[in-house]
């Protein structure tokens, strides 16, 4: 269906839930199905369910909010946030139940809340995937298995199209659900437009180290035993806990700690550092890697997951299990300035791959498609 912005059916879309109840918003969504939607405007009406966010997880909404921002003029996008965090049984069929009312031409569940699926029309959705680590990466038992059902299993049956950020993550999906290859489709995700070149001069005597994440899979416990001895200073975005900066300390590593940067912030520590340390042991997509690069910045990264594909042969590749590889890359982007130089000139190429406008087209295409087919 083709429609015009200022029609009522899209001024509810767009609303929150009342506060009352279900049955009020059901009553209200009722008494707005009589009005006329004669002839209008041609556009694709196209909604995108995002989980509430909780503190600090507001990555997957930057992203999308930058494809959204490069849409073709005829996709006519809503964002319907979910109303309650998803945690908990009852929130989650609440946020599920309130998805299924709030349909347009096209649904696009943006991440992480899969589940939402369950209720809307197959052959008008869209599902993209960031990773599978919540599964994949958790000890077998039966919260495993109710959260591969739920989240994975059952979502990629009731979609038409998955949409996986890596060819790394539609592999690991595949392996996971058995579902057909043909309907999982590999779309990046897109490099933020403040992300440009800012030159600096290369600090050879004491480089400043920028390590992104303090997760056991941002591994922070081995970059800190390969940096033992080298002159350097390293700046952690995140909270190491009272381990990490014992080691830290145990090794004679200088270093500073911030956790809970504005997006200003971590742009400004992009552009202070001299290399992006990253060598992490699973991404589904690894946006560090070309954030660093964007920004004219060396990258050592892990070789394992979706890294080597985003880095695009513009980083220097190590094995993040092991801390003497660590070690070996730091040391040669450090000391070998013509490697260094090669690597920022093809990081800048690389970079340009991920631009939102070229995500955007390829989003819009697969809504064409569902569009099309569901008439």
């Amino acid at each position: 269906m083709w429609l015009d912005e200022k029609v009522t059916r899209d001024n509810w879309i767009n609303r929150s839930l009342p506060g009352s109840s279900l049955q009020t918003f059901l009553f209200e969504q009722q008494s707005t199905s009589s009005v006329s939607f004669d002839a209008v405007r041609r556009y694709m009406n196209v909604i995108h369910y995002h989980r509430k966010p909780l503190p600090r997880y507001f990555s997957v909404e930057r992203l999308f909010a930058d494809i959204r921002g490069a849409f073709p003029a005829d996709i006519n996008c809503k964002v319907i946030v979910s109303r309650y965090p998803s945690q908990g049984v009852l929130p989650r069929i609440f946020n599920t139940l309130e998805a299924a009312f709030r349909q347009g031409d096209v649904n696009h569940i943006t991440g992480d809340v899969h589940f939402l699926v369950l209720l809307l029309k197959k052959k008008k959705t869209l599902l993209t995937v960031l990773d599978c680590g919540i599964v994949t990466r958790r000890p077998k038992g039966i919260g495993r298995s109710l959260l591969k059902l739920f989240w994975y299993t059952l979502p990629v049956r009731r979609c038409a199209v998955v949409a996986a950020i890596s060819e790394f993550t539609k592999t690991e999906l595949i392996e996971l659900t058995g579902c057909d290859a043909e309907r999982v489709r590999v779309v990046h995700v897109p490099l933020g437009k403040s992300f440009q070149p800012s030159p600096r001069p290369f600090r050879l005597e004491c480089p400043r180290l920028l390590h992104l994440g303090t997760s056991d899979n941002k591994n922070l416990d081995r970059s800190i035993e390969a940096l033992k001895g080298i002159p350097c200073h390293l700046h952690i975005v995140g909270n190491p806990s009272s381990a990490q900066r014992a080691a830290l300390d145990r090794n004679g590593i200088a270093y500073t700690a911030d956790a809970s940067l504005t997006d200003d912030q971590v742009l400004e520590a992009y552009r202070d550092c001299d290399v992006v340390l990253f060598p992490s042991t699973y991404e589904g997509f690894g946006m560090p890697i070309i954030e660093g690069q964007a920004i004219g910045r060396v990258v050592v990264a892990g070789n394992v997951c979706s890294m080597p594909e985003v880095a695009g042969g513009a980083a220097c590749l190590v094995d993040p299990f092991d801390v003497q590889a660590i070690r070996a890359g730091v040391v040669r982007v450090i000391e070998d300035p013509e490697y260094r130089a090669e690597l920022i000139h093809k990081g800048f190429v690389n970079a340009a791959r991920f631009s939102p406008a070229s995500i955007a087209a390829q989003y819009a295409q697969i809504y064409r498609e569902l569009e099309s087919a569901s008439k």
